[in-house]
């Protein structure tokens, strides 16, 4: 899965918001949900944009996605778009601005992605609380940019197949969860916080499975920190 530039936006993005500015004025809080059918394509990959607030994935749908939008900045209104092609779908939940700012303002979504189409899923943040539960889909990839604030990444379950997962974070704190019964690959740099791990041994510079696993599956993971704490777990 190719990576985009969206760490750079992301770190523009938290910028901003710990300058404290936002051009945007907040009103009535307003909640909107959106969902997307399957259809015939084998494969999606699926793009996730936020600005900022508080951004929980999980799977649980039998259809492609089933989503929720609470937020009181009407600029904000994310816009979801589904496109059909040879190579798969394509899924992007973009917001439209990415101002944010601290106070009253409210920007939550809470998105369904279906577990049994396989996936590759990218998501981008600029500041706020992430919580994806993604280990119960069928992954083929997955890439996180977070800006700043406080990123929860569960991939626990059954992986059907090897995948990648990239991490980028900017100013916050990370916890990357990993299944118990696959193999393990995993490496970590972080700034100021530090790497913190559980349930790993650490060989020639790679965090792995710290006893063998009769799983013919692995999960690569690369985690790059800025300023703050990387957890990983097993």
């Amino acid at each position: 899965m190719k990576q985009r530039a969206g760490l750079g936006i992301a770190a523009t993005v938290a910028a901003a918001l710990l300058a404290g500015g936002c051009q945007d004025a907040t009103g009535e809080t307003r909640h909107e949900s959106s969902s997307i059918e399957l259809d015939k394509a084998e494969t999606a990959h699926v793009e996730i944009h936020m600005g900022g607030g508080k951004l929980n994935v999980k799977g649980g749908t039998p259809k492609l996605l089933e989503a929720t939008f609470d937020f009181n900045v009407p600029e904000w209104r994310p816009k979801v778009d589904y496109r059909s092609g040879p190579s798969g779908g394509v899924l992007t939940i973009a917001q439209s601005t990415n101002n944010h700012s601290f106070g009253n303002t409210v920007n939550a979504w809470d998105l369904k992605l279906n577990g049994q189409l396989p996936l590759d899923v990218m998501t981008d943040m600029g500041a706020g609380e992430a919580h994806l539960e993604l280990g119960q889909m069928n992954l083929r990839g997955v890439i996180v940019n977070m800006g700043a604030g406080e990123l929860k990444l569960d991939l626990r379950g059954v992986p059907k197949r090897d995948y990648n997962v990239q991490v980028n974070g900017g100013v916050g704190e990370a916890f990357v969860y990993l299944p118990k019964d696959a193999g393990i690959s995993a490496t970590a740099s972080g700034g100021i916080g530090g790497i913190s791990t559980t349930g790993l041994e650490k060989r020639d510079g790679v965090w792995i499975n710290p006893e063998p696993t009769h799983s013919p599956v692995t999960v690569h993971v690369d985690v790059k920190g800025g300023v703050g704490q990387i957890n990983l777990v097993r």
